[in-house]
Formats: structure tokens, C-alpha cells, sequence
């Protein structure tokens, strides 16, 4: 009678020993119950282990060496950062090209009137319209303003000459401001520093026309206006700007809001310089601010 051979679970799980002996004296060193299942099961996890760390590795430390699209993505994500440094610095090139330009240009004399200065600007331009809602403004703030609306330039009191500023007079900048630090020369303070309420409005110490109106990594939102005589009004640290470069303002007419913008401040205030034929002056000398 022929023997029936095994089936597949049959052979799958027969037994036997492995057994490990000393070659001289045939000693049994251990012995292992085996099955077919098992050697299968830990063929199958030493294979997994062994993929899984070699996926690992050719999709991390490998990769970098290995595969040229981890190279390209590497390379176009550098080129987007220099493409966005490059165009940052060629914008800051420009405006600082504008802004020296028109100031060289006060300074040297060739500027003589608001209509130069405005064509100057409009020639080489690029200043984005600053919007604000009039109505958040403080109501002490629009008051001040409505003081001035009806004054003519043609009376106002700062008609300055080259010759002598001896008694010339400018409004104060900020109504009812505290001075917090006055101008020195020796340390690098080109003007003073002038606290004030919240949300109070700064307003321009005579005619003029807005040379600058931009914001700068120290100073924050920073407005220049020209007058007349040669005299440049720098106001800064603002926190919104409300006249854009080549506007003419009148004395009085709120050009910004106070704030704490730009790296070199510590707290709420404003930071005043005045420049006369390209120097700075002290402007306590020209303004009561106390």
C-alpha cells in the first residue's frame, strides 16, 4: 500500500533539534526545538528589519550623496533665498538712492522751491500711498489741526533766509509732549526724543514738502520734510505715516501718528532731528517743547 506524502500544514509544522556539540569531545553545547513556521518567521522579520533600515537610509544619509534630486531641490531652495536677498537689497538700493539724491540735492542748493523738489520726486519715484482711517484719529489731534486749516503759508511764522536763524520760530511737532532726551552731538543723539499720549498726531513744525516718507530697520516709519532756507524736519519712530513723498504740507497739518517703530527705541515716543545746510541743529533752540 503506497504512503500518502504530507500535507502543507503537515509539513509546516513538523519538529526537529538543532543540536550544537563541541567538535572534539561531541559534547552538547545547546539545543534548539525548531519547526519549519519558525525558521520562515525569523527569516521574515530579519528581512523586514534589514529593508526597513536599508529604505531608511537610501531616502535620508544616502539620499544626499546618492540621488541627484535631493541635490536639485537643495540648489533651487538657495537659489529662491538669493533671488529674494538679491531683490531686497536692490529695493533698498533704490530707495536710498532717491532719498540721498534728494537730499544732496537740498543741500547743494539746486533744489530751490517746492515745485523743484516735487518734480525731482515725481522723476524718480516710487512711493506707495499710505492709507489710514482718519476717524480713529485722537479727537485732541484733529482739533489742533482744525487750528491751522485757514492758515496761509504766505503768514506763516518761519520765512527763513540762509543769512540768519536767529529768530526763527517753528510749532512744536506733538502737542503737549514731554521731553524725555535732549539733543547731543557727542553720542550720536542728532535731535530729541518727545513723549506723548497714544495715538497722538504729529504734526509738521512749518510748510514744506515730504522728501521721505519710508520705513527704515532702525528708525521704524520716518518722514523728512524740506522747508524753506535750507531746513530739513525728520520725524521718526512713527507708527502710521499719513503723507507719501512730494506732498506739500502746511504748518500744523498732522503728517504721522506716534508710535515705537523700528529697532533703536524703547518705548512710545517721538524722535525729532533738525537739519540746517546739512547739519544738525539743536532743535530746543527753535521749538518750546516744555
Amino acid at each position: 500500500m503506497k504512503k500518502q506524502g504530507k500535507t502543507l500544514s503537515e509539513w509546516l509544522t513538523t519538529r526537529f533539534v538543532l543540536v550544537v556539540r563541541d567538535e572534539e569531545t561531541f559534547a552538547e553545547r545547546a539545543a534548539y526545538r525548531l519547526s519549519y513556521v519558525k525558521i520562515l518567521l525569523l527569516f521574515g522579520v530579519v528581512f523586514t528589519v534589514l529593508g526597513g533600515l536599508s529604505f531608511i537610509l537610501a531616502t535620508t544619509v544616502l539620499a544626499k550623496v546618492y540621488d541627484p534630486r535631493v541635490a536639485y531641490r537643495e540648489a533651487d531652495r538657495r537659489l529662491i533665498e538669493m533671488e529674494k536677498t538679491v531683490d531686497s537689497l536692490q529695493n533698498a538700493s533704490d530707495e536710498k538712492d532717491v532719498y540721498m539724491a534728494s537730499i544732496k540735492a537740498i543741500i547743494d542748493g539746486e533744489v530751490e522751491d517746492a515745485e523743484d523738489i516735487k518734480a525731482n520726486i515725481v522723476k524718480q519715484g516710487e512711493v506707495e500711498d499710505i492709507e489710514i482711517d482718519l476717524k480713529k484719529i485722537d479727537p485732541v489731534d484733529s482739533l489742533f489741526r482744525s487750528e491751522f486749516e485757514d492758515i496761509e503759508l504766505k503768514s506763516a511764522p518761519s520765512q527763513l533766509t540762509t543769512a540768519s536763524y536767529d529768530d526763527v520760530f517753528f510749532f512744536p511737532p506733538v502737542s503737549n509732549g514731554v521731553l524725555s532726551k535732549k539733543f547731543d552731538i557727542r553720542k550720536g543723539h542728532y535731535g530729541v526724543d518727545v513723549l506723548a499720549k497714544r495715538n497722538e498726531g504729529i504734526t509738521a513744525i512749518s510748510e514744506g514738502t515730504v522728501i521721505l516718507a519710508s520705513w527704515t530697520q532702525d528708525s521704524g516709519y520716518v518722514i523728512g520734510i524740506q522747508h524753506r532756507g535750507q531746513v530739513i524736519s525728520f520725524y521718526k519712530h512713527n507708527s502710521v505715516l499719513l503723507k507719501k513723498v512730494g506732498e506739500t504740507v502746511r504748518t500744523g497739518d498732522i503728517i504721522a501718528i506716534i508710535g515705537n517703530s523700528g529697532e533703536m527705541t524703547d518705548g512710545q515716543h517721538l524722535h525729532f532731528e533738525l537739519w540746517v545746510n546739512g547739519n544738525p541743529v539743536d532743535p530746543l533752540d527753535f521749538i518750546p517743547f516744555e
